[in-house]
């Protein structure tokens, strides 16, 4: 399941005038970790939200923004305060009698009052809330995902061109490798017939020189291994059912120890330079796999 751990995902939802909306973007990070904004209202839901989230998404920095309107009718009540209505109707009529004022006490008078009519909000159903916010956190998930594996597809075909790439460059230096031991055999032969003014040498002085070097400069066995690599990333690359960055994180270094080895070992120059070459795609590797879930 090769995904990219960048991505955006929105979803919507409104039932009976309750409204959510749920914004959720990732990028590539090390391990797992959420960071959920949330009204303050609902924020009892925020671990309900992280366990729903973290069933699909399982490596990145996970940004949750979640917005709730209520225009439902039942949102709000207007509550009167009848004790402290009845202490300012009081107030006045003392205020009245005191200075023989005129009476004009009303409901609108009263009304205006300071804390005679108060609103407040109904309480809210935690699961009736709980019903909408999924729908919209399902919404934003799964549109999260769809970029996310998108992108990742894309990073796994560029993957596989790369490796198509460096096994045709192993191919060369496996080609290489049995000519710079001939080569080295043919230079040294005739190394030894200007040192020495002659026109034979001791074969046998000569096949033990020739072990010597094949045994130091052998690449057999990492090219090999070098090669099992980048089978094994073709096989991570076509698992379906779970992550794969970290098993590419853990194989690009053993990828790149091989190379490594080679390079140390090389006495040629067509062979350092294919060196170079894979090195030079190890990195590239290197920094895609880092974006990959």
């Amino acid at each position: 399941m090769v995904r990219s751990m960048t991505g955006f995902g929105r979803g919507n939802y409104n039932e009976s005038g309750k409204e959510f909306t749920v914004e959720i973007k990732s990028v590539n990070h090390r391990y797992i970790d959420f960071y959920i904004k949330l009204p303050r209202q609902i924020a009892y839901l925020e671990e309900r939200v992280r366990e729903v989230v973290s069933k699909s998404i399982f490596r990145g920095k996970v940004d949750i923004f979640i917005s709730f309107e209520d225009r439902s009718e039942d949102s709000k009540n207007v509550m009167l305060d009848e004790a402290l209505a009845g202490a300012y109707i009081q107030a006045v009529e003392s205020l009245k009698d005191k200075y023989g004022l005129k009476d004009d006490i009303s409901v609108s008078l009263v009304s205006r009052f300071p804390d005679v009519l108060r609103i407040e909000k109904t309480e809210d159903d935690e699961e009736q809330l709980w019903g909408i916010l999924y729908k919209a956190l399902e919404a934003a998930v799964d549109s999260l995902v769809q970029m996310r594996e998108k992108e990742g597809n894309e990073l796994r075909m560029s993957l596989l061109q790369k490796a198509d790439y460096m096994e045709n460059i192993i191919s060369q230096i496996t080609n290489r490798s049995p000519e710079v031991v001939i080569e080295y055999k043919q230079k040294l032969e005739n190394r030894i017939k200007e040192l020495l003014n002659q026109q034979t040498v001791d074969e046998n002085r000569l096949a033990m020189e020739v072990a010597i070097f094949a045994d130091r400069c052998g690449i057999d066995e990492e090219l090999v291994r070098l090669g099992s690599h980048l089978l094994q990333l073709r096989d991570i690359l076509s698992i379906k059912k779970q992550p794969v960055g970290r098993k590419l994180d853990f194989l690009v270094q053993e990828i790149n120890r091989e190379i490594n080895t080679i390079g140390s070992k090389s006495n040629d120059i067509v062979i350092t330079k294919n060196v170079l070459e894979l090195k030079s795609e190890t990195e590239k590797i290197r920094e895609q796999i880092q974006n990959i879930e």
